[in-house]
């Protein structure tokens, strides 16, 4: 008999991401699905470390750009003290290399922030329930 996958009842998320009104943006998007609750918001890539530990959300979406500590840095951090850690990239960017480095790091996912509205739920539910 295979075992179940265990899928949360809701979707516990934390937003990275430094630039505030779009982690507001962000935030606004994920309300409209019932199955998704923000529970923190880091501003650099250091506080990210810390709320991830501290949280342990079922998924991070993480800013590669951000001071301190940049997106690619803390996922790695956190994928060190933290193998279940899902996270998913967020970036400006579209760039292969950015992609190659996202996955390097072991994120689970990228989602350009240009495509966020169309994309973001679905790439949150593909990576955290398989």
């Amino acid at each position: 008999m295979e075992a179940a996958v265990h899928v949360p009842d809701r979707i516990r998320v934390l937003i990275a991401d430094d630039h505030r009104l779009f982690g507001e943006a962000l935030e606004s998007i994920l309300a409209t699905d019932d199955r998704l609750e923000v529970v923190g918001h880091a501003g650099d890539g250091a506080e990210a470390v810390q709320l991830a530990l501290s949280l342990d959300p079922d998924l991070i979406l993480m800013d590669i750009s951000m001071p301190v500590m940049d997106g690619f840095q803390a996922t790695q951090q956190i994928r060190r003290q933290r193998r279940h850690a899902c996270i998913l990239m967020l970036t400006g960017s579209d760039s292969r290399t950015d992609l190659e480095h996202a996955r390097e790091a072991g994120a689970a996912g990228y989602v350009t922030k240009n495509r966020i509205a169309a994309e973001l739920i679905d790439a949150i539910l593909e990576v955290v329930a398989p």
